[in-house]
């Protein structure tokens, strides 16, 4: 049996439902893969919980997800445009309360991942540093951001870009009562650069 698609604005966490269920996987396996609690995956699943970045990336990793798929990408397309194209009203997204991402590749697999990040006031990356295989790179837009990686942090401003091995620990936070919007790219890494 097919689970239905969820709506192109579902919540991330019927995206992450429906994915388990089409692989087949019971929340105990997925828990295991993961390293993500049963009871932190099922408050994500009936969206009951905002899971940090390092949950989110633990738990598409663990389900092979691209990460255009957690956009559920569904939004039609103009009948003229490229492949290539992402026209501007027509950008999905998500909104993980102090943390929206919005998608700016076009649709398709890509090694290549272009978003805007907006961060609340007093928002951040989790509690927990992110890191596995990839480059990350981008430019703050609006406001200013404080960004970690590899126990070195720095406070970014509007204009100031950055770039890093994000197999390194790294995370971001907004201490400002303004929120911060950063162009955020992520490249998919060959896996021997890391052996």
């Amino acid at each position: 049996m097919t689970t239905p698609m969820p709506p192109s604005d579902a919540p991330v966490g019927a995206i992450f439902r429906r994915l388990r269920h089409e692989k087949g996987m019971s929340l105990q396996e997925l828990a295991q893969e993961s390293g993500v609690s049963v009871g932190m995956i099922s408050q994500i699943e009936r969206d009951l919980a905002n899971p940090s970045m390092r949950v989110l990336t633990a738990l598409r990793r663990a389900l092979n997800m691209p990460m255009q798929e957690m956009f559920s990408d569904s939004h039609d397309t103009f009948a003229d445009d490229p492949g290539f194209l992402r026209r501007a009203e027509n950008r999905p997204h998500i909104d993980l309360g102090s943390l929206k991402k919005e998608l700016l590749t076009s649709g398709g697999n890509h090694h290549l991942q272009i978003m805007i990040l907006t961060i609340a006031p007093e928002g951040s990356s989790g509690n927990t540093a992110l890191s596995y295989p990839a480059e990350k790179g981008g430019l703050v837009l609006e406001g200013e951001v404080t960004l970690f990686v590899n126990g070195q942090s720095a406070v970014l401003n509007e204009g100031d870009s950055f770039v890093f091995d994000s197999s390194l620990e790294h995370g971001f936070r907004n201490d400002n009562d303004k929120a911060a919007r950063i162009l955020w790219v992520i490249g998919a890494v060959q896996f021997d650069r890391h052996l």
